[in-house]
């Protein structure tokens, strides 16, 4: 079972859609139970997970390889470091949430929208154990059907419009990446990752690649100005889609940069960090006015999802310009740390607060800010979880969107305190989107008569969001559990950003 544990985590879920999709939709409750179970052997196998895996060592483990296309050399090969395990963690996790949260809501066709979310849960977790960069490609590219399904059947009004500029965005992003690893094929005779990172690349070949990798991750974090799929794929789509898609799909866009650019294009990515400081810069500050500016609440925390996550890649990149500049191996460790624990925070502030929006619109069926007002007056239970998650959005210390910040700051002011001083920024303008959407939805009197009527959460919405609570205040009262679980391969990234192939 060790041997095959990450398959199993992998196909799990997949295999597991098979019954829930032969429940059909005249055995809804079935479908639902069948799908549950699923997820919470999935989550218990990633628990498992976590306790073979040896942290204090920074080398890929509990790999898998074996021959897949033999005519071109490519295995089906799989191994994780602490980084992976975090992510892997954290999709198993939110896919219980999805499950639960979806349970009453969906009621066209349940089986099918159970069945997607376990497939997609599948294919995210073989994006973070793949060691073989074909693998990779067809899990990267293979979550788009999954998702696009969940849009485009159970979405809204707009569904079609959303899938396909979804669909079109990542789509055409992934070709440059394609291309660029037949080159690296071509030249390396293999997709094995390891030998990519090792392979000699001119700084010509290196920036050609890296630009092709960029194109490819960018469009999945999202960064500006390749990002304006997300708002419209988050309103459009159902809550769990929202929820998977925030919490998950985009830590793949920081995931592929830690494990293509900077062991693959080190120089170029060297060379060209200024220029994702930037875009990042711009994301963090720009964006952050544009949410300031939204009146519907799905599309301002979309557009914060824009602003948090570019503190990952601002924290990535920020470290090649310590290590490379500086020479200061500390603050650039402390940078990638806080950039990791930031797209593990996001994943779970992001999703209570796109499940939070779906409480509401499950009883007033509007996202409008201006049709809410005076909510915490008949669900106080309620307000008490929008607003801890609302602080938690706004980074407020003791809580988990603080702690990723915060590191990325400091490291950023090591590199150069103009930086840190427009990343510290978004901590204001965080805090005034959100509190000021937090101030039209749940306080003030009762004016909408709809509103009146509104009933506090449920046992299964209770279930949820303390779930969603939990993770976040852990998180940010105690982090060291996960800086240790990622401790060993983050100073190995670290060490990586020294290396020069010209």
């Amino acid at each position: 079972m060790f041997n095959h544990l990450l398959s199993l985590l992998i196909w799990l879920p997949i295999v597991g859609a098979i019954p829930v999709l032969l429940a059909g939709s005249g055995r809804p409750n079935t479908a639902r139970w069948i799908s549950l179970l699923v997820a919470v052997l999935t989550f218990v196998l990633s628990l498992f997970l976590l306790t073979q895996y040896n942290a204090a060592d920074s080398s890929k483990q509990l790999g898998e390889s074996y021959l897949w296309i033999a005519s071109l050399g490519v295995h089906y090969g799989l191994a994780v470091d602490g980084i992976s395990v975090a992510l892997i963690l954290l999709t198993t996790f939110v896919g219980i949430l999805v499950i639960v949260g979806a349970w009453e809501v969906i009621q066209n066709k349940p089986h099918q929208y159970m069945a997607a979310m376990l497939v997609l849960e599948g294919l995210m977790i073989g994006v973070f154990c793949a060691t073989d960069a074909l693998l990779f490609y067809v899990f990267f590219e293979a979550m788009l059907i999954p998702m696009f399904i969940l849009i485009g059947i159970w979405g809204g009004p707009r569904r079609v419009y959303a899938t396909l500029k979804f669909f079109i965005y990542t789509f055409l992003g992934s070709i440059f990446m394609l291309v660029g690893l037949i080159y690296l094929y071509l030249k390396a005779g293999s997709f094995d990752l390891a030998t990519l990172a090792a392979l000699p690349l001119s700084m010509q070949e290196q920036t050609w690649l890296f630009f092709a990798f960029l194109a490819a991750f960018a469009v999945k974090v999202p960064m500006v100005p390749v990002h304006t799929w997300l708002p419209d794929a988050h309103v459009e789509a159902p809550t769990g889609g929202s929820v998977v898609l925030a919490a998950v799909m985009l830590k793949i866009g920081g995931y592929g940069f830690l494990r293509f650019s900077l062991p693959i294009v080190p120089d170029a990515a060297d060379a060209y960090a200024w220029l994702v400081i930037g875009l990042s810069l711009i994301a963090v500050v720009y964006i952050g006015y544009v949410a300031l500016v939204q009146d519907d609440m799905k599309k301002l925390v979309a557009y914060s999802s824009v602003a948090h996550m570019g503190f990952v890649t601002l924290g990535i990149f920020i470290a090649f310009m310590l290590v490379r500049g500086t020479g200061n191996a500390d603050a650039a460790k402390l940078g990638m740390q806080g950039a990791m624990v930031q797209m593990i925070s996001h994943g779970f502030v992001s999703g209570a607060m796109f499940s939070c929006i779906g409480v509401l619109y499950d009883r007033l069926h509007s996202r409008q800010i201006k049709d809410y007002g005076g909510v915490i007056n008949v669900m106080p239970w309620f307000g008490f979880f929008y607003v801890l998650f609302a602080m938690a959005n706004s980074g407020l210390p003791g809580t988990s969107g603080f702690v990723g910040e915060f590191q990325v700051i400091l490291a950023s002011f090591q590199a150069n305190p103009w930086i840190a001083l427009f990343a510290a920024f978004t901590l204001i303008i965080g805090a005034a989107y959100t509190l000021w959407m937090v101030k039209r939805v749940l306080w003030g009197e009762v004016t909408n008569p709809h509103v009146a009527e509104m009933k506090d959460i449920n046992g299964r919405e209770a279930f949820v969001l303390i779930a969603f609570a939990a993770a976040v205040v852990a998180l940010g009262v105690w982090p060291q559990p996960l800086i240790h679980l990622m401790d060993s391969s983050v100073s190995q990234l670290v060490q990586q950003l020294g290396n020069h192939k010209i």
